[in-house]
């Protein structure tokens, strides 16, 4: 059964998966997650993504300004566990909630379906932050808006999993930014974390010169796997992750 409208177009980089993995998509208004599974858990995972949104949108009926604030919020202890993840998401990186809500979101509906024994491996891609469950090494694609580097492939040991892969750009992509990055990928055990931390670190870039800013800034937190970040002609690398042609 369909649960997308045929007129919904696949985003580009979607079409640049490959995997032997089962693939399935499930769109519920803003959320849109591509699924690469052990076999087609479509119902399931739209169960999943109508439990957590009713959560989360419930919450924001009482509390407006979650969905408003550019800073961190303070803990509810009485909020749905996706709030509760993307209150401390936002409370580590220093910036609002709403920053980390598609990986909070993939991580979410990843873990379920492992914890549930509907597959041993997963993927869950949210608007290009992805929650990765595969117990083996895994080949990233990271697009950008950079004319000198378009793209840039990474390899991401299975050591490193499970994990979240979020990404932030100044120029593409529907996040808000205050940076003006061409793509700022952070690896973190956490994918709420690794989201809202991309958010953190793209706005910090507004020149190349910044680059170095980001650079003190990674190195002096010991939560993040790793860190790419693309500026122009620039190119900043962090972590146990390697380049692949």
């Amino acid at each position: 059964m369909a649960n997308f409208p045929r007129y919904v177009e696949i985003p580009f980089y979607r079409t640049e998966i490959s995997s032997e993995l089962f693939r399935f998509r499930v769109v519920v208004k803003q959320t849109d997650l591509y699924v690469l599974a052990e076999r087609d858990l479509t119902k399931e995972t739209l169960n999943l993504v109508r439990s957590l949104r009713a959560g989360l949108e419930g919450y924001l009926q009482k509390n407006p300004y979650f969905l408003r604030s550019l800073v961190p919020l303070p803990f509810d202890p009485e909020a749905p566990d996706l709030v509760k993840d993307m209150l401390w998401a936002g409370e580590r990186a220093n910036v609002g909630p709403m920053a980390s809500v598609a990986g909070a979101i993939a991580e979410r509906v990843g873990r379920a379906l492992i914890a549930q024994g509907l597959t041993k491996k997963v993927v869950v891609e949210n608007g290009g932050d992805i929650y990765l469950a595969l117990g083996e090494e895994a080949r990233v694609k990271i697009f950008s808006g950079s004319a000198q580097i378009a793209e840039l492939k990474i390899l991401l040991p299975k050591e490193l999993q499970p994990c979240g892969v979020c990404t932030s750009s100044g120029k593409i992509g529907h996040s808000l930014s205050f940076g003006r990055a061409d793509a700022v990928t952070v690896i973190a055990k956490d994918t709420a974390f690794a989201d809202a931390m991309a958010t953190a670190l793209a706005n910090l870039l507004q020149k190349k010169e910044d680059l170095k800013i980001l650079e003190r800034e990674v190195k002096r937190r010991k939560d993040l796997l790793g860190v790419v970040a693309i500026f122009e002609d620039r190119l900043f690398l962090y972590g146990k992750i390697k380049i692949f042609i």
